[in-house]
């Protein structure tokens, strides 16, 4: 079974960027943003990945995810089919000891929220919380980047 277990926190300031080996561009949409099915499309810098996941467990911590890398051209035809709401963020990846947080900074509609996810091999998994992480927010469904391409962070009072 192909599962992702990952935990999502809110960034409380900048630090995570002095701390960060790559900074990734992102553009993503939803072809299907089910929550029993999510299908996305993403253009990485100058690739194109194809991404359908599960709906999570309880925790939210939990889903089914199967990703494919697809050509460029290709992404950016599907983006242009998907549902409205397409999500830009710039990605910083930031090494802390044996895990990456992935820093996902929010532009357009999003602007202002500013979210570091961290994968595990287990739900129970210890991992060390740098000084920059914030409250937790795992299972939270407004964090999720499908309901933020609906009702996006500029939006919420």
């Amino acid at each position: 079974m192909l599962l992702e277990i990952e935990r999502k926190f809110l960034v409380k300031n900048n630090s995570y960027k002095e701390e960060s080996f790559k900074c990734l561009s992102i553009n993503q949409g939803f072809l299907n943003s089910n929550r029993n099915r999510v299908v996305r499309v993403r253009v990485v810098d100058d690739k194109g990945f194809i991404t359908i996941k599960g709906k999570s467990n309880k925790k939210g911590t939990t889903r089914f995810e199967w990703e494919k890398e697809i050509s460029l051209k290709e992404a950016k035809k599907l983006l242009k089919l998907c549902e409205k709401g397409v999500i830009k963020k710039t990605r910083y990846l930031v090494r802390v000891e044996n895990h990456i947080y992935e820093v996902d900074v929010f532009k357009r509609k999003n602007k202002g929220l500013v979210v570091a996810e961290i994968e595990l091999n287990s739900e129970s998994e210890l991992f060390l919380k740098p000084s920059w992480l914030g409250e937790e927010v795992t299972g939270e469904i407004k964090y999720y980047n499908s309901e933020l391409s609906k009702n996006p962070f500029k939006n919420w009072a």
